[in-house]
């Protein structure tokens, strides 16, 4: 892993201190910040690969933060919170988060999401190598190549997570898929979620794309799952 830099938010000293040993003897580097305001001016100025960001903070709270670090930038974030009930987590995700990890955690397991976070967020090199991984419908073209939404000829800016499970679904036209399989296909074995958090991503993905055309269509199949589903 290369010296990717972490921008750690939490009020705790003293998890701070220990996330920061963890991540810089994994050949990260990482900054800490214990106040919510200091946060958002600490990542306009250092401009971090990935925040680890808590929600119960002085100044502003950690929703917040996710919300104004949201308008203007994709930076993967990973909420860390003493709150572990499902909205809580589901609130994160709609607000922007790429993951959550609840208190109390293992150092381990931090890190091994963090990489897991920013490897699927960074992009798509393995893709470029064999060639550009697209895929093209009427008035939509998902590029994961160079991690592109294109929706009548404009870009959209997408998540990565977003723009993958598109992707997945679009190349295996009409085929119905779990939430599980989804999150294993898409999410990968690193992921310790649940099944909630497709739901999330799905319906991000229908604000953008709903009624952009009537020969597509992301779908549900109740009970079941998503397909892409598409139409003569």
């Amino acid at each position: 892993m290369a010296s990717e830099k972490i921008l750690i938010v939490d009020d705790d000293v003293n998890i701070c201190e220990l996330l920061r040993i963890y991540l810089e003897k994994e050949g990260f580097t990482a900054d800490v910040v214990t106040n919510g305001l200091k946060a958002l001016e600490t990542f306009k100025s250092t401009n971090p690969d990935l925040v680890l960001l808590d929600i119960m903070l002085p100044g502003i709270d950690g929703w917040q933060i996710c919300r104004e670090i949201r308008k203007t930038s994709q930076t993967p974030i990973i909420m860390l919170t003493a709150k572990g009930e499902t909205f809580d987590k589901v609130l994160g995700l709609e607000l922007g988060a790429d993951d959550y990890i609840t208190k109390p955690f293992e150092s381990k397991e931090v890190v091994a999401r963090i990489k897991a976070v920013l490897r699927r967020s960074a992009p798509a090199q393995a893709a470029e190598s064999k060639g550009v991984k697209e895929v093209t419908y009427d008035k939509l073209v998902v590029n994961l190549t160079n991690y592109e939404l294109k929706i009548d000829g404009k870009v959209v800016d997408t998540p990565p997570k977003e723009l993958e499970l598109l992707y997945h679904l679009a190349s295996n036209p009409n085929r119905v898929y779990t939430r599980d399989q989804l999150l294993d296909e898409v999410w990968g074995f690193e992921y310790y979620g649940d099944s909630r958090t497709v739901d999330v991503h799905i319906k991000r993905l229908r604000e953008k794309i709903e009624g952009v055309s009537d020969k597509w269509e992301l779908k549900t199949v109740w009970s079941v799952g998503y397909k892409f589903e598409t139409k003569d």
